[in-house]
């Protein structure tokens, strides 16, 4: 057992779950053999603690470093920063340069708030739609964090749970009395949108992610737009892990429809904490109505990572990069599938691509392959978040060891018990998104 697994077993008797983020906790890769902690990370390569090198063909830190891990004039900037003071009784200059870049970035919006996470930035968004609205109820579709407001949804209707929210998210702490407070609806289901709408004159905000898995038909996004505007709702668009994978800004653009209000956070700092609310003026004046604050909201780091991560996506256009490559990674895992004989069904933008095994083993499997490709230097799962330090090089490594692998499951789907191949048990299964 190396050091990781060692630590973890610690970290389970101090860290309820024993990890912080959910998407981290190793049973979901590889449950007893993940390496599970890093000492260091470069590019899109990882060091465990024992010192082994792994290339990151996985998460890459769950979405955060589109342009790679320790991103030379991303680290620089955020170094000057350390050196010269994080944190002060004054403000940080960089907050309103950083707001004034997302201004120009979307010329709809007048103003901004920032935070540090993507889970507060929801929560930051509806409290200032719901104040500038004067209305309670939020209509949702997607995944939108952690807060009582969000997970409310799923008190007292297990069919929330199972149809429209991830699965798994019990609402057990969440005050009861927010119940009916958020209300879901399926994406490209503008019907069931509009009868939601109709039904609930005290709805003020509509939420949602723009696209994950599945594109908008029908002009959905644009009723939806339409829909707001007739009715006064405001619409946002929760864009913290979308936004700037295929164009500089959020993936609205992609289909020209604007919100009233949008949320960057992952990419936008390149690793470091920083998310942003910006929204049209008006909307955004309802902040100073209610309270919304926090001491580490002024931390310098985040904006500074923020806005050097901006200019390099600017320059290099990453986001076309990252698409092209998530592009060519999906073309590749079809070529090997198919050569193999063996079902998968894809799913994810291009640059948050993954695929499942269209089999009762898909777990299993998805465990062997990540066992065995730990094995050859590979952090895997069944996803391939692209960043820019993914060379043709890494990827070719990549793909000619998948290969192999694929072979091996043909051999299982003809009988071959995979259950034998495991050197432990078999990984926990994600949760599922909405849309």
């Amino acid at each position: 057992m190396g050091k990781g697994q060692e630590l973890y077993k610690k970290a389970k008797k101090l860290i309820p779950g024993g990890t912080m983020l959910l998407s981290k906790r190793p049973e979901m890769f590889l449950p007893e053999n993940w390496p599970a902690y890093f000492s260091k990370a470069k590019g899109c390569e990882v060091w465990d603690l024992d010192g082994n090198h792994y290339y990151d063909m996985c998460l890459m830190g769950v979405g955060t470093n589109s342009l790679g891990y320790g991103r030379e004039e991303v680290d620089e900037a955020v170094m000057n920063v350390v050196r010269n003071g994080n944190s002060a009784t004054l403000n940080n200059p960089e907050e309103v340069e950083l707001a004034e870049r997302l201004c120009q970035l979307d010329p709809w919006a007048g103003m901004v708030r920032l935070c540090r996470t993507g889970g507060e930035a929801n929560a930051v968004a509806i409290r200032i739609a719901r104040a500038a609205s004067g209305k309670d109820k939020v209509a949702v579709c997607g995944y939108h964090g952690w807060h009582d407001w969000y997970i409310a949804l799923n008190i007292g209707d297990s069919d929330n749970i199972k149809n429209y929210q991830l699965s798994g998210l019990e609402p057990n702490g969440v005050p009861k009395a927010l119940k009916g407070t958020t209300l879901p609806f399926f994406y490209n289901k503008f019907d069931e949108l509009k009868e939601l709408v109709d039904k609930n004159p005290d709805l003020g905000v509509i939420k949602m992610e723009v696209s994950r898995n599945v594109e908008p038909v029908d002009n959905f996004l644009g009723k939806v737009r339409d829909l707001c505007t007739e009715r006064g709702i405001i619409l946002i668009f929760d864009e913290c892990t979308s936004g700037f994978r295929e164009t500089y800004g959020g993936r609205y653009k992609k289909f020209g429809v604007d919100p009233d209000m949008a949320i960057y956070s992952k990419a936008i700092g390149n690793g470091y904490a920083i998310s942003c609310i910006v929204g049209k003026t008006e909307i955004m004046q309802a902040a100073q109505s209610t309270f919304i604050s926090s001491t580490f909201w002024t931390e310098r780091i985040g904006p500074t990572a923020a806005i050097a991560t901006l200019k390099v996506m600017e320059k290099e256009r990453s986001w076309e990069k990252i698409t092209a490559i998530g592009l060519e990674n999906k073309r590749r895992w079809q070529e090997i599938a198919d050569k193999h004989g063996v079902a998968i069904r894809q799913f994810g933008i291009p640059a948050l691509a993954g695929f499942a095994y269209e089999s009762p083993n898909n777990l299993a499997y998805k465990t062997y392959v990540t066992q065995e490709m730990l094995k050859k230097g590979y952090l895997v799962g069944n996803t391939l978040y692209a960043c820019l330090a993914h060379t043709p090089e890494i990827l070719d490594g990549y793909f000619y060891e998948l290969d192999k692998l694929f072979a091996k499951i043909r051999e299982f789907e003809d009988g071959r018990d995979v259950m034998k191949e495991l050197d432990g048990p078999v990984c926990m299964t994600g949760f599922q998104r909405l849309n």
